[in-house]
């Protein structure tokens, strides 16, 4: 770990100041490093209040911090920072990301593309069972990312466990559980897929943790599934930062006067996709269906379309100077190839010179 790492670690992990303190004592220090070499000259500058005493000795702080990192390798955990190459962009880019994180499980899932799923804690039995579906058919393309909860987050465990493709973001430290009842599932998530949580180790559930963990959740995903809700339900909290962040919005349509989807219902009238099923989000994204497989058989394709199509299917949405150098071609051959598959129906331009998988 680099001393700009470490730095991080100390403040976060290792301080009880708080974000906005974290944020302007790095924006003064100009570097994690120069913080935990000279707290006690910058602190009094930025912070005005008891703690900007505390911390003083540099010693300590290089104790603390060590200690840390010391402990999370003893109880098999890994501290994640902002600094880290695996750290994932799409978290730099929402407000206030987590300049510390913890984590427990694969650390390779962070650099997968990846899919939300949630829902309220009462989700009606045909959704669970749908969302399951949902989550195991797209864990082959997306690491799903969910909760811990009882309903939506358990249905999005279930479908994506068995193909160790599942980050669970907890709102509690990585020692504790919520709910406790769940503590067998999530040992089973740390061995097969990634816990990951923005809280020190030990530290139990509040009442904000949860509004804060629903925003990790979004910001950590290219689009978010809420398979219930109602109309003051925590999944919408998700799905707002969601549409905030700039990322898909997808919901599963209910009966009108069923309030457990009044959520759901009400996201799709402000501009929320509809699912019925797993093909739905994967079109979206421009991967290949079980009905596009279908359709490319019926066809009967030549090699070279055959080629430009799995190019197409293993790639989503792609240049067509990229998914000619994947395919191997010269750009004027593949140009001829996608105007053949255009008008077979199986690809379709996206603007931008830009092709994908007719849906």
């Amino acid at each position: 770990m680099t001393q700009e790492e470490l730095g991080i670690v100390w403040l976060c992990g290792c301080t009880e100041l708080d974000r906005r303190e974290c944020a302007a004592l790095l924006r003064a220090a100009a570097s994690p490093a120069r913080l935990l070499e000279e707290y006690e000259k910058i602190a009094p500058t930025v912070i005005n209040s008891p703690k900007a005493r505390l911390y003083k000795e540099r010693g300590a702080r290089f104790a603390a911090a060590s200690q840390l990192v010391k402990r999370l390798e003893r109880e098999g955990c890994f501290a994640l920072t902002v600094l880290d190459d695996d750290y994932p962009e799409a978290l730099k880019n929402i407000a206030s990301p987590p300049l510390l994180l913890y984590g427990k499980g694969d650390r390779s899932l962070l650099i997968k593309r990846k899919f939300c799923i949630v829902g309220s804690r009462v989700t009606p039995p045909w959704a669970e069972s749908l969302g399951k579906a949902i989550a195991g058919e797209l864990a082959s393309r997306f690491c799903i990312v969910t909760g811990l909860a009882e309903g939506g987050d358990s249905a999005a465990i279930s479908g994506a466990l068995p193909y160790k493709n599942l980050i669970s973001v907890l709102p509690c430290g990585l020692k504790e559980c919520y709910p406790a009842s769940h503590a067998g599932l999530k040992e089973q998530i740390a061995k097969s897929g990634l816990l990951l949580s923005e809280y020190p180790l030990d530290e139990g559930v509040k009442k904000y943790s949860f509004h804060e963990r629903n925003r990790l959740l979004a910001g950590l995903s290219e689009g978010v599934l809420v398979l219930s809700a109602g109309a003051r339900s925590g999944a919408l909290i998700t799905a707002n930062c969601a549409a905030e962040f700039g990322r898909d919005v997808f919901a599963l349509p209910y009966r009108p006067n069923e309030t457990r989807g009044a959520g759901c219902n009400d996201l799709l009238k402000k501009g929320a996709s509809l699912v019925t099923e797993a093909e739905d989000i994967l079109s979206f994204y421009g991967f290949e269906t079980h009905r596009q497989e279908e359709r490319a058989e019926e066809k009967g394709l030549t090699p070279e379309e055959r080629r430009v199509y799995e190019v197409l299917r293993e790639g989503g949405e792609l240049h067509s100077s990229v998914l000619a150098e994947r395919a191997g071609m010269k750009i004027f051959e593949a140009a001829a190839v996608l105007s053949s598959l255009e008008l077979k129906g199986l690809a379709v331009k996206a603007g931008g010179n830009r092709y994908s998988l007719a849906r």
